[in-house]
Order: structure tokens, then sequence, then C-alpha cells
């Protein structure tokens, strides 16, 4: 087991990484205080592991309680969200009882958002099951829900107690899943660490091939540049921000196509591409280096050709961004693997991006 550290004083926490972390009950005990605990999953991973996980917490002699969610970016919204409350105010759940979220990113989110409001903040632990929470929305206290005008634009910044990612846990990911996790790894080495990058590309097929070996590596070195990011600007008032390449246009497609049509990633991996040309538009990165980008986005089979949503949707959609100020639109650009730049970019400049990247 490997455990990195999110330094952020007296709420500085773990990140776990390893394989069958989910049963060692040794992993939660010091991070549940009172008396009950209330699991947060869905219908797809509670069969999966939530008898395992309760298992666990039971040497501990807690009062555990199960929500059992509908999956997919679909549901991530206010009537989900209080699914959750209703369970908590149910189960009289008090301000030390702890939550657990179980499974992806939808589910961490949420799980954090509702720990944030409850009697205004309790515990809570995160638990990711899917590749692209272990290695990104696990990490850094980001959560809350959609909205049908914007993706993430109500929610909180609250950090977990613990995460604890269990890579044997992405043996069950479908290759979509997996892929859509990907993307978030080439979108840290891209943004922070050139040599990073330069291990996605000789080691894509790796990950694509679920070796754990990889996966490992892949989660830990995500998981230390996230965690150093997060230390340095926790509430994204400047670098954070980096964290959201690719994201402006990936958000746009996620709310233009309705959420859940496209995995996060997989809109995440095409918003790369697309700020990757608009970053060579800008005069900041060379032709050869968004070539590269694009073709290890297309080894993790994630899409590099952005839907037909029509140029002006796409800027409406981005001027509802969280990093848009008055209107106008920040993007993150690169300069090259490991730098890069937020700024404004000329509207023909965005138009020339769009004609080229999106579907006619």
């Amino acid at each position: 087991m490997i455990t990195v550290n999110v330094e952020l004083g007296d709420r500085a926490y773990p990140i776990h990484i390893g394989s069958d972390l989910i049963g060692q009950t040794a992993l939660f005990a010091p991070h549940i205080a009172g008396k009950s605990v209330t699991i947060v999953t869905n219908t797809v991973v509670e069969p999966l592991y939530g008898e395992k996980l309760r298992a666990a917490l039971a040497p501990l002699g807690k009062d555990v309680h199960t929500v059992v969610l509908p999956d997919g970016e679909a549901f991530k919204n206010w009537e989900t969200l209080n699914q959750i409350f209703d369970a908590l105010l149910t189960s009289r759940a008090d301000r030390k009882t702890t939550l657990i979220a179980l499974g992806g990113g939808v589910t961490g989110d949420m799980t954090g958002f509702a720990a944030a409001c409850y009697m205004r903040g309790v515990p809570f632990i995160q638990v990711p099951t899917t590749l692209l929470s272990q290695v990104d929305s696990s990490v850094g206290g980001k959560t809350g829900i959609n909205h049908p005008f914007g993706k993430n634009m109500i929610g909180a910044f609250y950090q977990p107690q613990a995460v604890i990612a269990d890579i044997a846990a992405l043996r069950t990911l479908p290759a979509r899943e997996l892929a859509a996790g990907v993307a978030e790894v080439i979108k840290t080495g891209a943004i922070a660490d050139a040599e990073f990058f330069n291990w996605i590309e000789a080691n894509v097929e790796r990950l694509n091939r679920c070796e754990p070996e990889a996966l490992a590596h892949a989660v830990k070195r995500s998981c230390e540049i996230k965690a150093s990011v997060v230390a340095a600007d926790e509430r994204e008032g400047g670098l954070r921000a980096i964290l959201n390449f690719g994201h402006t246009f990936g958000h746009a497609i996620e709310a233009g196509l309705g959420y859940g049509e496209w995995l996060h990633g997989e809109a995440v991996g095409c918003g790369m591409v697309m700020a990757a040309d608009l970053s060579v538009r800008m005069g900041m990165l060379d032709e050869a280096s968004r070539e590269r980008l694009v073709r290890v986005v297309k080894a993790a089979h994630l899409p590099d050709v952005g839907p037909a949503l029509g140029a002006d949707r796409y800027v409406e959609l981005m001027q509802v961004d969280k990093k848009a100020e008055g209107g106008a639109i920040k993007f993150i650009l690169l300069k090259r693997f490991g730098e890069t730049h937020i700024g404004l970019a000329p509207d023909e400049a965005v138009q020339a991006t769009l004609a080229a990247t999106v579907k006619s």
C-alpha cells in the first residue's frame, strides 16, 4: 500500500492506494468517531462491494446504514441528493455520523456535498471505485451537483477524512469507464509533469489492459500532483484552475448533449484536443506537441472530435463555466507539456478551433 498525504494543516488527510483495501477495517477505524455510519453507493457498485465494506465496518461496532442511489451523471441533481438527506434524517444521523462514498465521481461528489450540508457539516470518507474518481474527483474536496444550465455549478469545497483507493476495484470497470479515467491521467501529465506524460504515452496500452502495476503508478502520480496543487490553492483562487484543462470544452459537451450521453472523461479527452488546438492557434503550443496529445487521446480510445452542437451553443455553454467572469471565457491552455497558461482567447481563434474540432 502507498499513502499520499494532502497537506492542509489541521484538515490534512491521507490517500491510501493499493489492492483489496475496501475490506481492511484498520484503514477506516481512525476516521470514524461517532456511533453511526451511512454508506452512500449506487445500483451498480452496491452488489459488487457493498457487503465487503459492511463486513470491514462490522468489527467497529457501529450502526451502519446504506443508501443506494441510481447510477449515472443524469442523476447528479437535487432529487437524488435529497435521497441522501432523507436517509440521514430517517436514521436520526447526528453530527458525528460518518458518510462513506462508495462509487465513482458522481457518488463521491454528491456524498461530499451532502456531508458539507447535513447539520452544517459531518465527516465523510471517499472510497472511489472508478479510475477517474481515484485519480481526480475523490481528491481535493470539490463536491456538488449539476444544474440543467451548467455542470457542477452548485456545491461546496469540503475535504474528506481520508481517501481509500482500491486498485482491485478497477477490475470490474467496463472498458469505456476505464478509458474515461485514463483521460484524467493524461490531463494530469499534460499540465504538470512532462516526464509523467512521456510515461503515459509509453504505457497507455498497459492502462487500457488494466494492468495493476501500471494503474497503481498512474493513480499514485496523479494523486501526488493533485495533492500538491490542492495544498497550494484549495479553493481555486489561481493555480488549481490548471486542473480544468480540457474541462471548459468538455463541460459544454456534457451539458449540451444532456448529462450522461458522454462520460465525463470522454468529454474531457475531447476537450483536451480542442484546448490543444486553441493553444496552437494562440501561438503557445507547437504543432508536434498537439499531435502527440491527439495520438495519446486516441490510443486511450477516447473521442477526439466534438459533437455537432453548433458553435454558438458551445460558446453559450462555456460562458456558464465556473471560471468565466462577466461572460468572458477563461481557457486553460498548454504552452508545453508541464506548463499551462490561463487566460482569454480571441473570438476568432475560438471559432476556428470549433470549426476544426467539431463535427459539421
